[in-house]
Parts: C-alpha cells; structure tokens; sequence
C-alpha cells in the first residue's frame, strides 16, 4: 500500500512539473494573437438600422426587429422574414400614426414606461387551423409581433387597409398591455356575459356579432380580447363609420356596445388619464395625412 502511494506522489509531481513547464513556454511566445476568441457575430448596422436606433430604441427604448428571429417567433407556425423595404415603410408608419399619436396625447415618458420593449416583424401571416390568420400577438406587456408585413403594398396605400392589418393590431395589443397592467372594472364581462364563446367566435360574422353587442366577431372569444377590440376599433374607425355600424348592431346590440363604451371611456380616463376622445381625433388627424410620409428613403 506505501508503495502504491510512494508512486501516485511521484507521478503527480511529475504531471505538475509538467504543467509548469508548459505554462512557462506559452509564456514566453511572442507570437500570440491579439484577436479575442469570443468575437462578436453581430452584422454591422446599415442605414436603416441606425435609424431604428434613433427613432425606436434611443426616445423609446423598444427593440424593433424586422431581421426574422427563431427565439422571438412562434415556430409551430410556417413563417417567412419580412422584406427589409417593407419593414421601412411599416417602422414609419407605425412611428407615424402610433406612437406619435398616443405622444401627442398622453406624452413619450408614458410611452417609455408601457411601451412594448420588442417589435417583431414576421413577412407571412401566421394561418390558423380554423381558417383564420392571426395578424398580431402581445407577450405579457414586452413584444408585439407583426404578421404578414410582406402583404404591405407602398405604393397602393390606404388608411382602411393599414388599420384592417396593421394599426388596430397595434392598438388591439397595447390595450392587453395596458389592461394587463391595470385591470377594468369587471362590471364590463356582465354586459354581455352570455355572448362569450371562445374559439367558435369564429364561426360568424362581424354583423352578427354587432346585432349580439360585440364590435366584431372576434370580440366574443372573451371578455379581454371584447375589452381591446372595442378600443382599437373605436379609436381607427372614422365617426360615420362607427355611427353605421352603430345602426347594423339595432337598438339591443347598439345599447350593449355604448354601455361597454363608457366602461372603456372610464378605465383609460382614470387608469391612464387617456382621453379616449383626443386620442381619437389625433388619430384621424394623422391618418388624413399619412400619405405626406416618405416611405422609401431614410
């Protein structure tokens, strides 16, 4: 047994000796690079990037990707990236006729605190198995995703077709953020408490669901998505369109969407000290001018 240990001790001093050797020759070689290994992989900024940079991340610190990231995407769908020349003309408008809209009307360090801190672009829509194509996704007040931005036709533009693809997607998800934030009163679910159906929203139109109180069909999956669909369409929808639709629902269903209105009218006035009535007309406003952007060049 002394043996043995005599022989594990001379080879360990061996093996050291060994090791010190070879760290002191290392030492002396005067040849090393002065590169890192750790290098990183990040592309160089291109114009457009550094304008994000400049009208995203630096007054709103939102991380806006139009690059297609795997960790950011729901990869249970087919997905396409979104063409760089599009995301251009999406960044402005959204800039445009979003953020600068709700900054004209509650002020940027509302929007540096609440703002989503990721904006994902995706190029295709993401199709459901029910037929149905989601346009946009909020994760727990942190990202909003973007479908089917490669859709986005620049030079045959109009209002109707952004906010039916892109800017009440944009308003539908940041009111989960705010109501995620701060909840309604939950008086608002017992309006029309009857007339949540979950996944078979789907199944009928957005006359139907005006006729039952809900400003569309996909209002009546739940009381959430009722709550922010209500605020998007309202804000996006010009008054005599909303006055037309108004109509179609009848006295019941029209009845049921003012109450839920009010409710709505209430939260964003006292939670937010969001006047849903300014905010609205700043929306119109610039939605009347939008065209005057330059959607091409930086």
């Amino acid at each position: 047994m002394n043996y043995e240990l005599k022989v594990m001790k001379k080879i360990i001093i061996y093996l050291f000796t060994l090791v010190v050797l070879l760290g002191a020759g290392s030492c002396n070689n005067d040849n090393l690079s002065s590169e890192s290994l750790f290098v990183d992989p990040a592309e160089p900024r291109t114009a457009f990037d550094k304008w994000l940079l400049n009208n995203y991340t630096y007054p709103y610190n939102i991380d806006f990707k139009y690059k297609m990231v795997d960790n950011e995407s729901d990869m249970s769908y087919q997905l396409a990236p979104a063409d760089v020349n599009k995301s251009l003309a999406l960044a402005k408008l959204i800039k445009y006729l979003w953020l600068e809209a709700y900054d004209e009307c509650v002020g940027v360090d509302f929007l540096r605190t609440y703002v989503p801190r990721v904006i994902h672009l995706i190029g295709s829509g993401a199709y459901n198995a029910n037929n149905t194509v989601r346009l946009g996704t909020a994760e727990g007040g942190m990202k909003i995703t973007l479908y089917d931005v490669n859709g986005l036709d620049v030079d045959n533009l109009t209002i109707s077709d952004l906010n039916d693809r892109y800017l009440r997607t944009m308003h539908h998800e940041f009111g989960h953020i705010l109501h995620q934030t701060k909840n309604y009163s939950a008086d608002f679910q017992l309006i029309t408490k009857t007339g949540y159906i979950g996944e078979d929203w789907s199944l009928y139109s957005d006359q139907t669901a005006l006729k039952e109180g809900f400003i569309s069909a996909y209002s009546r999956k739940a009381p959430d998505e009722d709550f922010v669909e209500l605020i998007a369409h309202y804000i996006i929808t010009p008054r005599s369109a909303w006055n037309s639709q108004l109509e179609q629902a009848g006295v019941a269903g029209k009845a049921f969407i003012e109450q839920k209105l009010d409710v709505v009218r209430n939260y964003l006035k006292t939670a937010w000290r969001i006047d849903i009535e300014v905010l609205y007309n700043i929306v119109q406003e610039r939605s009347s001018n939008f065209k005057r952007l330059d959607l091409k060049n930086l």
